[in-house]
């Protein structure tokens, strides 16, 4: 993507990337990196290794950064294949990866190697690896490898899939431990593109108030989750929050996401000393005595499912209907954002929620595992490599990374597709790289009217395969996001959740003035926004002026 750098190099390297998987859905990511002599592959998340095991070349070594399916799910068909090949990866992430199998035999027999944290592990003599917490999920690993060469030390770092910020159960990688590595190249990952998040503890609680307003309108609700991480992290965030600490309430666990549970125990002094201390005065998982009390589901606890409000999570997605019983309380299914792209609503199983829309809610909330735009940026100036790769995301996002202004003038960039070659020249200076002219920033003008505001853009916006989505309806929101204004697309499941009874509004007859409106929230039974978070200016037909108390 950019010109070479100086001829100032070692002639006899030959340092490239060549993905088999680059991580756009549903691939995974899968990416064989030649350094020197050397052939390794960074992760093995794509299950085609037999129609590919012809093309690859003598593989030194497999390096496995965490223990997700979309970085490990050919692993035991690659190992079949080349029985000799070593496979290495974090103690941790040794322990869980037999958990993606159902089939036993394939966990049984896959043979990884654990290596300790922040210790160097030789692969050859002139070949070594350390790896450093990622985040992201317990064992996750960013991997540092390091080539000696009589002319000079060459530097690679593969962040894996990553997060600054500190999870419930993991601690936020350390950018302070990553400085001073110099890599010369980066393989990082740019799942969120250049968007910027609220703060992770900003993103539990309005969690957290989402089921709290679904069980206040005597709703159960249904969290459908992936078998490792973001279930295990909901159910920590769950016992330990505020708002639900000693509360009369049941959750349950059902599917492999239990199984989870069980070695998360087992690997507790592992995890951060605030878990272990929490683990240390209640238990973590399992517990029928504190509230909220948090059990397994059995299939006869399954029937009587509704009874009263209550909490379940599942990976079990295709036994949906089972949760539904014939009960008639109502669910409110809320699924992440990154779980409810991963598994297609109009496709089998989540289609069943379809057939029964007339007793449940399906809404979204982000709770992000991955770090945004501006951490991912942020890493990328305090490493301040020469060449960067960018991976797992939509091909959308990754061109938004490549083209952002402050990291195209300073690096070389690379947002490779699958089976192209990247070569990556190493040199002693940086020669400018040829701009990308996809454009991301789009040039319009603001007119003021009497009564409105009219902004006009090019329509070279709309050939963005974005552009459908954001003008579904036609209709738009903009709020304020410190200077700048920032103008959302309306979609049609927003415009069908909004209510339609909001009618009649005056200058007077508004929720700030009505008795029931408390703490932003209306809490008249009545009405039918009890329970939701509403505007000062809202309005509904059981309105009650504060006059009249």
């Amino acid at each position: 993507m950019g010109k070479p750098l100086s001829t100032n190099r070692d002639s006899q390297l030959q340092l490239s990337c060549l993905p088999y998987g680059v991580g756009h859905h549903p691939e995974g990511i899968c990416l064989l990196m030649n350094i020197g002599k050397y052939h390794l592959l960074l992760d093995c998340g794509i299950d085609n290794i037999a129609e590919i095991a012809p093309q690859l070349p003598p593989i030194d070594a497999v390096l496995c950064s965490h223990a997700h399916f979309d970085h490990a799910r050919g692993l035991p068909d690659f190992q079949h294949i080349f029985p000799d090949v070593p496979i290495y990866a974090s103690e941790v992430t040794v322990r869980l990866l037999p958990l993606n199998w159902t089939d036993s035999d394939k966990a049984k027999s896959l043979n990884c190697q654990g290596i300790p944290w922040r210790s160097p592990f030789s692969l050859s003599q002139d070949l070594t690896i350390e790896l450093y917490p990622s985040g992201h999920l317990p064992g996750a690993a960013v991997t540092a490898i390091t080539y000696q060469t009589p002319q000079r030390v060459y530097k690679l770092l593969y962040t894996g899939d990553f997060s600054l910020s500190n999870l419930q159960l993991v601690e936020g990688l350390s950018v302070e431990s990553l400085r001073g590595l110099s890599p010369d190249v980066l393989v990082i990952e740019g799942s969120y593109g250049t968007i910027r998040h609220p703060h992770r503890r900003q993103q539990e609680k309005q969690l957290m108030q989402r089921i709290d307003e679904g069980l206040i309108r005597g709703k159960n609700i249904l969290l459908p989750v992936p078998t490792l991480g973001l279930g295990q992290e909901i159910l920590k965030l769950l016992r330990s929050h505020h708002q639900f600490t000693g509360r009369d309430l049941d959750i349950w666990v059902s599917g492999t996401l239990a199984e989870v549970c069980d070695l998360y125990l087992e690997l507790l002094p592992e995890f951060p000393l605030a878990v272990q201390n929490f683990a240390k005065h209640q238990p973590l998982f399992w517990d029928d005595r504190i509230c909220p009390r948090l059990r397994r589901l059995t299939a006869k606890q399954r029937n009587s499912l509704g009874d009263k409000p209550c909490i379940v999570l599942t990976d079990d997605i295709g036994r949906i209907k089972t949760y539904l019983g014939d009960k008639t309380l109502p669910w409110l299914v809320l699924m992440a954002e990154q779980v409810a792209e991963y598994f297609n609503l109009n496709q089998p199983p989540l289609s069943l929620l379809k057939k029964h829309l007339s007793r449940m809610e399906v809404e979204t909330y982000l709770l992000a595992e991955h770090s945004d735009g501006r951490n991912t940026t942020q890493l990328i100036h305090n490493l301040r490599p020469q060449h960067i790769i960018f991976v797992h995301g939509s091909a959308n996002y990754l061109m938004d990374l490549t083209n952002l202004e402050e990291l195209h003038n300073r690096y070389q960039i690379h947002a490779p597709e699958v089976g192209r070659l990247v070569e990556l020249p190493i040199g002693d200076r940086f020669v400018q790289p040829e701009e990308n002219h996809t454009p991301t920033v789009y040039e319009g003008e603001l007119n003021e009217q009497p009564h409105s505001i009219i902004i006009t853009l090019n329509n070279e916006i709309t050939k963005d395969s974005r552009w459908s989505q954001f003008a579904d309806t036609g209709l738009i929101e903009a709020r304020w996001q410190g200077e700048s204004l920032v103008i959302k697309g309306i979609s049609q499941k927003e415009l069908a959740n909004q209510t339609t009874s909001v009618k009649g509004l005056t200058s007077s007859d508004c929720c700030q003035i009505c008795r029931y409106y408390r703490g932003s929230r209306c809490q008249n039974s009545a009405s039918p926004l009890y329970g939701y978070r509403v505007t000062p200016e809202g309005y509904c037909p059981v309105f009650e002026a504060i006059d009249n108390e």
